[in-house]
């Protein structure tokens, strides 16, 4: 990030609720670029579980089936990119050096905590040397576009917020 970027981003003030409105905006926007992305370039690719499905059933207690299963998947996929893009804002207005690379990084670091850590500690994955590279490679890829889109779609709806 450059020093004029970030002197630019800090002219407006601090504010929580405008890095919150404008990280959640971002994470819903990046969630469907990083749906499209793992479309692309998927990161199962023999019938294994998302970590979505599985987590589902888990809170469900059962399996879950039809529109049910659609439901709570996708609230949870939609649910987890627009809380993890608030937390993003949020963070990007007191710390701007989070945005570095222009949100890659923020990418890259959620795919380490969630497919590295995360998620193979609550059952979601497997244990990253488990994972195959495909899985690692694609996770990685498509969480980068998540951060980049995250960031982009923020740093555009936070200069519209002043």
């Amino acid at each position: 990030m450059s020093e004029t970027h970030e002197l630019k981003e800090t002219t407006y003030g601090r504010s929580l609720a405008k890095g919150l409105l404008a990280g959640l905006i971002g994470g819903l926007v990046a969630t469907a670029a990083k749906t499209l992305a793992e479309r692309i370039y998927p990161p199962r690719t023999h019938g294994e579980p998302e970590p979505p499905d599985v987590l589902a059933e888990k809170l469900a207690g059962h399996e879950l089936v039809g529109t049910q299963r659609e439901v709570a998947v996708e609230a949870i996929h939609w649910g987890f990119g627009a809380l993890t893009g608030a937390a993003y804002g949020a963070l990007a207005e007191y710390y701007p050096a989070a945005t570095v690379k222009d949100g890659a990084g923020f990418g890259m670091t959620l795919s380490s905590l969630t497919h590295g850590t995360v998620l193979p500690a609550m059952g979601l994955s497997a244990e990253p040397e488990e994972q195959t590279v495909r899985e690692r490679t694609s996770e990685m890829a498509s969480h980068v576009v998540f951060g980049v889109v995250t960031e982009t779609v923020r740093r555009v709806v936070r200069r519209m917020l002043g």
